[in-house]
């Protein structure tokens, strides 16, 4: 009951703490498993401090890949589970600009390597598309919420954004769908009380060769993903 009610508050005392140690870290001079450190021991505590039961079906991928993962919304604790989950794939979340401004973690994450993006700004949006791209090809795995945001009507998923989909045509990475269902009810979008009863579960869907599509197929390629994705996703739910 007590980490129920009050995970939120043990998780943003964790959030700073990990948070100040990242910013420390020598970006240059630092190993991969060095600079990767904190935001997975992050990822780690914040499962465990929700009390999580995770079920995970991770496919074909090799767990030290490189690619471009693309998932569905409906938590803030998608990202620790994600975390959890794609330990060896150093991912990069591509994230609103929004969690960039909040004192010490949003300072943390650009000195990590996220990827900021402002909706409200065109250019700026481009702009940052084309800094994900470059990530990704320095060896980074960008991870996306093609859905843009949370999604709070559990029964499917929201209309995806072509915006990822350009990440993923330009960096030429091998595209990763994956499906996750119920961390909407163990903590939803408004919601500051953990339900860990449910079971998250995680799928990895057949990997996507991206030279099968152009630049100029992204609607197609974003079409594509949300037929295969939500098809997945409602069996993932039927299961229970």
């Amino acid at each position: 009951m007590f980490r129920r009610i009050f995970f939120v508050l043990l998780l943003w005392i964790v959030t700073v703490y990990y948070s100040y140690k990242m910013m420390q870290v020598d970006q240059e001079n630092s190993t991969p498993e060095e600079f990767d450190k904190w935001g997975l021991k992050w990822g780690e505590a914040a499962v465990n401090l929700s009390g999580m039961k995770i079920e995970a079906d991770m496919g074909d991928i090799d767990p030290n890949g490189h690619y471009v993962f693309i998932c569905n919304h409906q938590s803030n604790l998608d990202i620790p589970v994600l975390f959890d989950k794609l330990k060896g794939n150093r991912i990069r979340f591509v994230a609103k600009k929004s969690l960039f401004d909040i004192p010490i973690y949003g300072n943390a994450l650009r000195h990590a390597g996220h990827i900021c993006i402002d909706r409200e700004n065109r250019r700026s949006a481009m702009k940052s598309l084309n800094e994900a791209v470059e990530k990704a090809k320095s060896g980074f795995s960008p991870v996306i919420f093609p859905e843009g945001t949370r999604n709070q009507h559990l029964e499917e998923l929201m209309e995806f954004k072509v915006g990822g989909m350009i990440i993923a045509l330009k960096s030429g990475l091998p595209v990763v769908p994956i499906v996750m269902t119920n961390t909407g009810l163990v903590m939803g979008k408004g919601q500051y009380i953990v339900d860990n009863k449910p079971i998250v579960r995680v799928k990895v869907l057949p990997v996507i060769d991206p030279s099968q599509y152009t630049l100029k197929d992204r609607e197609k390629l974003k079409d594509d993903l949300y037929e295969m994705m939500n098809t997945a996703y409602k069996e993932l739910l039927a299961e229970g």
